[in-house]
């Protein structure tokens, strides 16, 4: 049953996540040619700038699709093998044994048992995601701090792992995905930033999708308030960040439509081929870092609703940002929603992340906006 777009319906929800606490929102929702545009609230909490809808913002780990399908092209051009083992492209990296046992599939859907590196680059994060004993000290010792890839994939990769490779259910790390972007400058003699830009941005004609050269976001942007679970309070704006820290697992900047018009080509068949999508489409639990075991693809995840289909996406957070994205199996309906305030939740005295108004809303303006 097809519902089509009620832009009052999507203002008012949209409205209603910023009554429950959100600075500011903006989204796009499609459903064929209708096309939606909405924001509310405000860029700057300070001066009272709105949020608009063409605004730019740190999508995250929505990065991780565009990443994905750079692996994928390769793939098809038969530079690297899905189930060919890392430690042929990258044995300094990921050594012995386990170079020989983890693949470039397992990388892409975290199940190559490598741990996260971020608590041991971000050391008052030690406990993150369980957060009993967790501070946001590190956030601001390293704002402007230029890591390498190399140095926090060590970190990774000599951490005790958290599975073993190719191990069900997989561990979402962070770690996967820097080694992915070494693994394309190995096979394209170009960084990896350089090849998604050139094969799947550019392809894409994405025009206001980059990734960034230094701790600004260029162009139009919202500042990014991060509250770390109550800690930071008031929330303090992370929106100037050295995203060194994440490169092409999660440091990408876009907008909302440019989100949406590059899933619908991917889920279309226009950025990798028929073949590669049924790769990107073929799932596995894996342990998310909130602890929720999901579904997830190749860069990938699916979302699922009685009579409503399968939506694929990705969501994304930076310190202060957030990114949903789905689209609908069949890609006619398509949602990507911004937040400029991120773990809101506050603790309780066992580090468990308390419901907050904002999390019932997002949910309603989710439901709005893909199911009408």
């Amino acid at each position: 049953m097809r519902n089509p777009l009620n832009p009052a319906q999507l203002n008012a929800a949209l409205e209603n996540v910023h009554r429950a606490g959100m600075p500011g929102l903006f989204a796009e929702v499609r459903d064929g040619e209708q096309i939606w545009r909405g924001a509310a609230g405000v860029a700057d909490v300070s001066t009272g700038r709105p949020v608009t809808a063409d605004m730019r913002h740190r999508v995250g780990s929505v990065t991780k699709t565009f990443t994905a399908a750079a692996v994928l092209q390769q793939a098809e051009r038969g530079e690297l093998g899905l189930d060919a083992p890392i430690g042929r492209f990258l044995p300094r990296l990921v050594p012995g044994a386990r170079g020989d046992a983890i693949t470039v599939r397992m990388l892409i859907n975290h199940t190559s048992g490598l741990a996260e590196y971020l608590p041991h680059a971000y050391p008052s994060l030690k406990a993150f995601p369980v957060l009993a004993d967790t501070g946001p000290q590190s956030l601001d010792d390293h704002r402007l701090t230029r890591f390498h890839s190399t140095e926090l994939i060590e970190m990774g990769v000599t951490a005790p792992a958290v599975g073993t490779p190719g191990g069900t259910p997989g561990v979402y790390s962070n770690t996967n995905y820097l080694l992915l972007g070494e693994l394309l400058g190995k096979v394209t003699g170009t960084t990896a930033e350089r090849c998604i830009t050139r094969n799947v941005i550019e392809r894409a004609g994405l025009q206001d999708t980059e990734f960034p050269t230094g701790p600004y976001v260029d162009g139009p942007h919202s500042q990014l308030y991060e509250a770390w679970f109550g800690m930071i309070d008031p929330p303090r704006d992370y929106s100037v960040f050295d995203m060194s820290w994440v490169g092409p697992s999660a440091s990408l900047i876009s907008t909302v439509a440019d989100i949406n018009s590059f899933y619908g080509m991917l889920l279309a068949g226009e950025i990798v081929n028929p073949s590669s999508l049924a790769h990107m489409r073929r799932t596995v639990p894996v342990i998310s870092q909130e602890g929720r075991t999901i579904d997830y693809g190749l860069g990938l995840h699916p979302m699922e609703s009685p009579g409503q289909g399968v939506f694929w996406g990705h969501g994304g957070t930076v310190w202060g940002g957030g990114t949903l994205s789905m689209t609908r199996a069949d890609g006619k309906r398509q949602m990507t929603v911004a937040v400029n305030l991120q773990r809101w939740n506050r603790l309780d005295s066992s580090g468990v992340p308390q419901p907050h108004p904002i999390d019932e809303a997002l949910a309603a303006l989710h439901h709005v906006a893909m199911y009408g």
